[in-house]
């Protein structure tokens, strides 16, 4: 029995990857799958909504706060689901969570998603494990 060379093991893992709806593309570690949303009545669901704050690396309500906040709407959790209140389509979520991404998420000194946020007294501080830099954020 033969061990799969790198090039396979690559090839398996793009293959596992675009099959959960993760693109992948070249000059970006990190990219957002696509929301999938359902209407039901007056309401949004967004089906996917766990698969950001696990991708994100932040706390699911926070994720949720922020959406709500910037859709002017209530929102819940359901599970692995978000549910908000009235119609909203794909693409304010879309552009949302890449906003959430820019602005509170990516390191403004280097650029990488490896990030975590901190707070020290009343400041929000977002701490690079990659390059050390800290950064203040505003509170989302």
């Amino acid at each position: 029995m033969t061990l799969p060379s790198y090039e396979e093991l690559l090839k398996r893992l793009r293959k596992g990857l675009e099959e959960r709806g993760i693109k992948i593309q070249k000059g970006q570690r990190l990219t957002l799958p696509e929301p999938q949303v359902l209407w039901i009545g007056n309401k949004t669901i967004l089906r996917n909504f766990s698969d950001y704050p696990k991708l994100l690396r932040r706390d699911p309500n926070r994720v949720l706060i922020f959406l709500a906040k910037e859709l002017a709407t209530a929102a819940s959790l359901d599970g692995e689901r978000a549910i908000f209140i009235g119609r909203k389509d794909k693409q304010s979520f879309t552009v949302l969570l890449n906003r959430y991404m820019q602005e509170g998420v990516l390191c403004p000194v280097c650029g990488s998603p490896d990030t975590k946020s901190e707070k020290v007294k009343r400041l929000q501080l977002l701490v690079c494990e990659a390059c050390g830099a800290k950064s203040s954020v505003k509170v989302m």
